[in-house]
């Protein structure tokens, strides 16, 4: 049974994590013929201020970006 983690910056809206379910689901069940009903997808959104670039966090680049 694959198991596929994604990880994501939080904001997307529900529909295109739904439509990246599917995509995903699609892509391992094809490539390593496996059914789709075999497939685990498990997102994780991470808070900007979580995320870091360089030793910045994503909610500081994008607070001074706005400046």
């Amino acid at each position: 049974m694959p198991i596929v983690q994604v990880h994501l910056l939080e904001g997307r809206e529900e529909k295109d994590i739904k439509n990246m379910l599917v995509e995903v689901t699609e892509a391992i069940s094809n490539s390593l013929h496996v059914e789709k009903e075999r497939v685990r997808i498990i997102v994780n959104e991470v808070p900007s201020s979580h995320w870091g670039i360089a030793g910045v966090s994503r909610k500081e680049i994008d607070m001074n970006k706005k400046k």
